[in-house]
Parts: structure tokens; C-alpha cells; sequence
């Protein structure tokens, strides 16, 4: 029986399961390692999606940072944020380098550049109308791509007298508008400002003179700000219609004013018959007085050319000498005119006299 009962116990042991209930913690530990499987269509972060395409050969790697974040542009990160730019936005090295560069040539077209050699001129100190920085050219100032300038002073050409040719010569043929702004700072002027026209001329520069560094200092500003503008922008603008032009007409003359222009205008209809008509018919105008008159038709009947009264000829000069006669005659003539003849006589006598003198010895043999 006890056998049986043994047996029995062993049976029913063996045919038993066990189910084992894991603890808290190894649940939590066995949820923390296992990772979900990642999917393309739902990556869990930015980089995720192209960790197949940095594996590829298509793929290279950004450029490096810059040195400092404060030189990036707002909305870029620095290098330590996990983000890779899109294969169609360029880099962003490339586009600071393009937009910086861009500025500077816009700075450089809208200001003068000015050589090394003018560092120390107070000239620099009268242009304030218009942007300048130093820049290695050729010129002292370079006011446009086909425009220059070079500074002279009438004191400096008198210590180097040679110096405007040999800068000209440096020039060459690069710029199609050469300027030589000549200041004159000393008082016997003409002979070295001849010598700097005749030099500017030869050369085919145009030259400007200025008595001050103020007036130096506008033409350059003046000849940079019109750099671009047309040649006709300095025209004066006519008006198109009558009144203006008749009113701009009229009003040249001395004291006529427009007032009067209207009243002329109204009373004689047309410019001509206000050149036709008589001093009777613009006294009868109210308003035009007898100096208005006198101006007025003095200033459409006086020629254009003034005749100048010709001189009477000079006294034609005899080489016979004095006779008794003509002495007696000067006696009766007046005491002006006897005078003048006089000394048209002496003129005449001493011209003989230096002429026999020469040829004396001619004469005698």
C-alpha cells in the first residue's frame, strides 16, 4: 500500500505545471530593454529617416561650423544639434560668403574710393555728401568704373613740377573721364596754372580749379552723385504752353515784369504785333510807363550788331624836313593841332635821324 501511495505522489507531482510570476522590477526591466521596431513612415525623430541615406554613397557631409555662433544668421543651429540640411538648400557658408560679397561691390559702386597716397589730406574732410574709402588704385580718387581724379596743388607743382605728367602717364587709357581737380593756394598763379592747363590739354584731361578745399570737395561729390544721370539733366525745362514762354520772353527786358507781360499780351495778342507796334500804341497800355516803352522798343528795334564809329586814319608821315611855309602855317592853326602835328614831326625826324646815322658811311662814299 505504501508503494502504491508513493507511486501515486510521483504520478501526480510529474503531471503538475508550475507558473512562475515575475516580480515588479524584472517587468519594468524587460519593458526598458525591448525597443520598439523602427519604421520608415513613422520615424521617431528627423535623423532616423535618413540614417539608410547617410549610409549611401550619395551622401556627403555638411561643411564645417564657423568659428563662432554669433556669426550665423537667426534661425541656424549650432553644430551640436542633430539636424542635416536638405540636399536643395545650399550651404550656409556659400551664402554668407555670396551675400557679403555682394554688399562690398555695392559699397565699392557707391562710394569714392580714394588712393593711399591722399591719406593726411584735409580734402577728405570736405566730402560728406557721398561715401569714400581708401582702396588700392591708380588714380587719387575714383569717382566712377570709366571716371577719375587727380589732386594737385599749384604750391606742390611749383616744388615738383614734373609730377602731373608722370601720374597722367600712369593713368594710361583706362578711364574714359580724367579729371585734374588743381587746387590754387598761392597768389602768383599764372605762370604754373599755364603750365598745368597745357599739360591737362596735351593729355586729354579736363581740368577743374578750385580756390578752396570746400569747392574741391563739391566737385568731386557733384561729378560721383551725376555718375549715372544723363547729360541732359542739367537742360533747363521749357514750358510748352504761350503764356509761360511770352512771359519768359518779356520778362528779359529791364523792368517788365508779368503784370505787364499779361497786359501786352491781352492788348496785342501775339508777340509780333507787340514787336510791330509804335511807342504810341504801348504808352495806351495801363500800367507800362514811358521807361517801360523806351525799354521795350529800344529792345526790338536795335540791331543785334552795334556798329563802332571808326577812328579818323592817322596823319600820313612825310620824310621831307621842315620848310619856313609850313611853319608859318602851323602858326595860324590851332594850338591842339599844332601840338599833334608836332609831335608827329619829331616822331618823324628822329626816325631820319636814326636812319642817317646808320648809313653814313654808306652815303659818303
Amino acid at each position: 500500500m505504501e508503494e502504491k501511495d508513493n507511486q501515486n505522489q510521483n504520478n501526480s507531482s510529474s503531471s503538475s505545471f508550475v507558473i512562475k510570476i515575475p516580480s515588479y522590477e524584472e517587468v519594468i526591466q524587460s519593458s526598458q530593454s525591448k525597443t520598439p521596431p523602427q519604421s520608415l513612415f513613422n520615424p521617431s525623430s528627423f535623423s532616423q529617416a535618413f540614417n539608410s541615406i547617410k549610409n549611401t554613397e550619395f551622401y556627403a557631409p555638411p561643411p564645417p561650423p564657423p568659428p563662432s555662433s554669433s556669426s550665423l544668421p537667426r534661425g541656424i543651429q549650432p553644430s551640436g544639434v542633430d539636424a542635416t540640411p536638405s540636399s536643395s538648400s545650399p550651404p550656409v557658408s556659400t551664402a554668407n560668403s555670396t551675400g557679403a560679397s555682394s554688399s562690398s561691390a555695392q559699397n565699392r559702386n557707391n562710394a569714392i574710393l580714394v588712393s593711399h597716397r591722399q591719406k593726411g589730406n584735409p580734402l577728405l574732410k570736405h566730402i560728406r555728401n557721398v561715401r569714400w574709402a581708401f582702396a588700392d588704385v591708380v588714380c587719387d580718387y575714383m569717382l566712377g568704373q570709366q571716371s577719375c581724379a587727380l589732386y594737385l596743388s599749384i604750391r606742390y607743382h611749383l616744388l615738383h613740377p614734373d609730377y602731373l605728367y608722370f601720374r597722367i602717364r600712369e593713368l594710361g587709357k583706362n578711364f574714359k573721364l580724367r579729371v585734374v581737380l588743381c587746387h590754387i593756394d598761392v597768389e602768383d598763379v599764372v605762370k604754373p596754372l599755364l603750365e598745368v592747363t597745357r599739360t591737362a590739354l596735351l593729355h586729354d584731361c579736363t581740368l577743374l580749379c578750385g580756390w578752396s578745399l570746400e569747392e574741391c570737395g563739391r566737385y568731386l561729390e557733384t561729378i560721383k552723385v551725376y555718375e549715372n544721370k544723363p547729360a541732359d539733366i542739367i537742360q533747363g525745362q521749357m514750358d510748352t504752353d504761350y503764356l509761360s514762354r511770352l512771359s519768359h520772353a518779356l520778362t528779359s527786358v529791364r523792368h517788365v515784369n508779368k503784370t505787364d507781360v499779361v497786359t501786352l499780351g491781352s492788348t496785342f495778342g501775339s508777340l509780333s504785333h507787340i514787336m510791330d507796334a509804335s511807342m504810341e500804341d504801348l504808352a495806351r497800355c495801363p500800367g507800362i510807363g514811358e521807361r517801360k516803352v523806351k525799354r521795350l522798343y529800344d529792345t526790338f528795334h536795335e540791331p543785334f550788331k552795334r556798329t563802332v564809329p571808326k577812328h579818323p586814319p592817322p596823319p600820313e608821315t612825310s620824310t621831307q624836313l621842315f620848310t619856313p611855309s609850313e611853319a608859318k602855317e602851323d602858326e595860324n592853326v590851332g594850338p591842339s593841332s599844332k601840338r599833334d602835328k608836332k609831335e608827329a614831326n619829331l616822331t618823324v625826324k628822329s626816325a631820319l635821324t636814326a636812319a642817317f646815322a646808320k648809313y653814313k658811311e654808306k652815303v659818303k662814299q
